[in-house]
C-alpha cells in the first residue's frame, strides 16, 4: 500500500490543493496528517478528500471542536486521533505517529515500530534507526522553510520518498519578514514596550 504523509498545513489551502492534485500520480490509498491544521477551513478540505485521511493533533490547530464536528460529518473522509501522537497498523506495519520530533527517535529505538512519522519543526528528514524508518515529510504550508513537501510511504518496502509540491506558494519571503518586523515594531511602540 502507498500512503501519503503530510504535516504542518498552517492554513495554506493553496498548497493543500496542489498536494491533492500531485498525489494523484502515486496511487495512494491513505493520507496521514501529522497535525497543525491552523484552522477549520483546512479540515473542511481534508473531509472532502477522495482519499481517506487519518490525522493527529498538533500544537497549532485552531478550533478543535469545530474541526472534530467536521470530521464526524456524514460524508467526511477525515478521521482524527485523540492526541498529538497515535499508533496505527497498515499492511502489518506498526507505525508511530507524533506531531513532535522529540518522541520520534526514542520510539524508533524501542523496537516496537517499523516506522515513525513526525512533524512540527517543518524540516524534511528521513533516516533509519535500528531498521525503523524515521520520517518527517516537511511542511505543506511552506511557512517556515519556504518549501512545501510531502512523503510517499510504501508499506511493502518500508521506504519513503520526500517530494516537493509543484506550484506551491509561501508567505515566508524577505518582503513579508521585513513587513512583519515593521508591524511588530509599530505595535510595540504604540503599547509603550521597551526595545
Amino acid at each position: 500500500m502507498k500512503v501519503a504523509v503530510i504535516s504542518d498545513i498552517h492554513d495554506n489551502a493553496h498548497n493543500l490543493v496542489m498536494f491533492f492534485e500531485q498525489v494523484k500520480k502515486y496511487d495512494v490509498e491513505k493520507i496521514i496528517f501529522l497535525g497543525d491544521f491552523a484552522g477549520a477551513a483546512i479540515a473542511g478540505l481534508l473531509c472532502a478528500s477522495p482519499i481517506p485521511v487519518f490525522a493527529i493533533w498538533g500544537n497549532n490547530d485552531g478550533d478543535k471542536t469545530l474541526i472534530t464536528k467536521f470530521s464526524l460529518g456524514k460524508d467526511s473522509n477525515l478521521e482524527i486521533g485523540l492526541d498529538i501522537f497515535d499508533t496505527i497498523e497498515l499492511d502489518s506495519r506498526k507505525i508511530f505517529l507524533s506531531h513532535y520530533p522529540m518522541l520520534a527517535k526514542s520510539m524508533a529505538r524501542s523496537g516496537d515500530f517499523d516506522a515513525v512519522f513526525y512533524g512540527h519543526n517543518h524540516e524534511k528528514h528521513k533516516e533509519s534507526i535500528e531498521k525503523c524508518l524515521v520520517l518527517n515529510p516537511g511542511e505543506i504550508g511552506a511557512y517556515k522553510t519556504g518549501i512545501a513537501s510531502f512523503a510517499i510511504y510504501d508499506t511493502q518496502t518500508n521506504e519513503a520518498e520526500i517530494i516537493e509540491i509543484e506550484n506551491a506558494i509561501t508567505t515566508n519571503t524577505q518582503e513579508s519578514q521585513e513587513k512583519f518586523k515593521q508591524i511588530k515594531y509599530e505595535f510595540n511602540k504604540q503599547k509603550g514596550h521597551q526595545f
